[in-house]
């Protein structure tokens, strides 16, 4: 089997038969963080770091694994020396989906068939850069060779969603599409959370007296945001809040913190869980999807929280976090009313969404494999158990949760070429007919998330 050739991550002629069925489909992506500045803007990439690394903590994390030195990962190095230094190390990174996956991007769409290596670092990079010198390069031409039909950004409740606006214009169709995320608004004992609700009073010109104040904010911005062609929101969270809070307590909590004074825990669970509860009614009520990333533990390294901030790397998944309890709360009060994706960053707890999923029937739905799962053992270990234990027919979908345009393409390709060999052993096992799989291939490459989040 050649590097990333035909039969790449398939290992049947029924595997084969089904990725056929599937790897032309257009992309429905759900939940990226895409650049929609960069796609109305149109402009040439300027080379190959800025494409594949300028903003992917993926490949910084893998990079610092092989020690390379800050400086030529987020320091002041240019774009030329760091992609030199990444090539230096990158026949290291073998086994780290992020050796396929910027092959993939460099192979499938800028036609550069080196392998990344200390001695095509050089040539790569003048192949690469003058591949993305050329007008079918631009981010729109790309998103159209890629393929993509429909894609959500993710987007803060006071953005204004012009660029959105500019390049479906530009486009001449509805393809990028905001989605809701009020995690600011929500993260109340956050260091800048006061100059944030500064920034949401001015957004909507309103004084933040009282927490019914700030839910009207939010009410305001949501229905700007459905407006603009929105179909979702996003919340990502160690674990789901409490809802059971009552609007007084809420409330005492919002003002001693307008106030500058340091919250108790139960304070502040109390306001997160009715925010929570209100943000979730305003989803049911518009038919949105209620998209909750669950367990992620922030900024754990101190030295790069402290020089770098927020989504730097220092992220991680915790196995001992009580999902169950909060959502089996959450899950219950919008029971039948409420369309739920459960994405989870510890594969550990993926048995419990999964039976959760079962047990909620048709609106509450598992999300793709995610984070520090989306790679091959991810996703073949979650579509074979959810397989066998919720139905594979009511999978979300893949998404790319990405900042990089190309991802688009590559990550979906590992995704439909894994799903296709799931599929395609269960055709070899016997346990079920290949043209039926075939055709739930296409429901869940395609039809099924297109159809569940209204795309």
């Amino acid at each position: 089997m050649s590097f990333l050739g035909k039969n790449y991550l398939i290992r049947s002629h029924n595997g084969m038969k089904i990725f056929n069925a599937i790897k032309d489909l257009p992309i429905i992506d759900p939940h990226n963080h895409a650049n929609v500045k960069e796609i109305a803007a149109n402009r040439n990439y300027s080379d190959v770091w800025q494409l594949f690394a300028a903003t992917d903590h993926y490949v910084w994390e893998t990079l610092r694994k092989r020690g390379v030195d800050e400086e030529y990962i987020t320091g002041n190095k240019s774009s030329r020396d760091k992609w030199l230094k990444l090539a230096s190390v990158f026949p290291e990174l073998i086994g780290n989906p992020v050796y396929e996956w910027l092959h993939l991007d460099l192979q499938r769409y800028l036609g550069v068939k080196h392998l990344i290596g200390p001695d095509t670092g050089e040539l790569i990079w003048e192949e690469a850069n003058a591949a993305l010198a050329a007008p079918k390069r631009r981010p729109q031409a790309l998103l159209k060779t890629i393929g993509v039909e429909a894609m959500c950004s993710t987007d803060d409740p006071i953005d204004l969603l012009e660029e959105h606006a500019e390049a479906n214009r530009q486009i001449g169709r509805t393809l990028v599409r905001p989605t809701w995320r009020p995690d600011k608004a929500m993260n109340i004992s956050a260091p800048g959370w006061r100059e944030y609700m500064t920034k949401v009073a001015e957004r909507f010109n309103i004084t933040l007296n009282s927490v019914s104040d700030l839910i009207r904010a939010m009410r305001m911005s949501h229905d700007y945001f459905a407006a603009n062609n929105c179909v979702a929101s996003d919340h990502g969270v160690e674990v789901a809040p409490d809802i059971t809070a009552n609007v007084s307590d809420a409330d005492a909590g919002f003002k001693k913190a307008l106030k500058g004074k340091v919250l108790q825990p139960n304070e502040i669970a109390a306001f997160k869980g009715y925010f929570f509860a209100k943000i979730a009614s305003f989803n049911a009520e518009k038919d949105w999807v209620f998209q909750l990333h669950l367990g992620a533990v922030r900024d754990v390294r101190d030295s790069l929280w402290e020089t770098l901030g927020a989504d730097s790397g220092g992220d991680i998944c915790d196995h001992f976090q009580d999902h169950l309890s909060p959502l089996k709360y959450f899950l219950n009060r919008f029971d039948g009313r409420l369309k739920v994706v459960l994405y989870c960053l510890d594969p550990g707890h993926q048995p419990l969404l999964a039976t959760l999923s079962r047990a909620f029937g048709e609106k509450v739905r598992l999300g793709s494999a995610w984070w520090l799962c989306d790679h091959p053992i991810g996703m073949r270990r979650q579509l074979e158990y959810i397989g066998a234990v919720d139905v594979l027919a009511n999978f979300a979908g893949m998404v790319s949760d990405s900042r990089k345009l190309l991802s688009y393409g590559s990550r979906f390709e590992m995704f439909r070429r894994v799903l296709a060999d799931v599929l395609g052993e269960m055709a070899d096992n016997g346990q079920a007919p290949l043209s039926p799989l075939q055709d739930l291939a296409i429901t869940m490459a395609y039809r099924g998330p297109k159809r569940f989040f209204n795309l």
